[in-house]
């Protein structure tokens, strides 16, 4: 029995419906749903608003997307949290992995068709490097 799940999203479409996927898995298993949004750009966004200056990193927006999955996927699986990583997409799978001692990765298959799959995907990373099992949700 898995013990922890862990999943990647990054706000697409496709990352969801891998979501919720793991959500799916971590109800029928009686596991712990852990959603990660990795980022790999330090740098900031300055917006002006009036008087006021507004200052963006990818960060926040790493955190705002990781938490809204996590916010939409308790509606499936009750025991969910969210996290994010500064770190490629596939790297970050591994590294969460790894120090959380999942059971489990779920992944979306985008880019692993065509060219992009020659060149590499999050999927491709991670089916090849996991510590744990991995499955591969068909989301395009």
């Amino acid at each position: 029995m898995a013990n922890l799940i862990l999943v990647g999203v990054d706000g697409s479409d496709t990352s969801m419906a891998a979501g919720r996927r793991a959500a799916e898995l971590a109800v029928a298993l009686k596991s712990k749903l852990y959603v990660l949004t990795a980022f790999h750009s330090s740098e900031t966004e300055t917006f002006q608003d009036g008087t006021d200056t507004i200052t963006v990193s990818p960060a926040d927006s790493a955190e705002a997307i990781s938490n809204r999955a996590a916010d939409e996927l308790r509606t499936i699986a009750p025991d969910v949290e969210a996290g994010i990583l500064y770190e490629k997409a596939g790297d970050a799978l591994l590294e969460e992995a790894k120090r959380l001692d999942a059971s489990l990765i779920v992944v979306g298959n985008r880019n692993m068709q065509g060219i992009k799959r020659v060149l590499g995907s999050v999927a491709n990373t991670v089916s090849h490097n996991a510590p744990c099992d991995v499955y591969i949700v068909k989301t395009v």
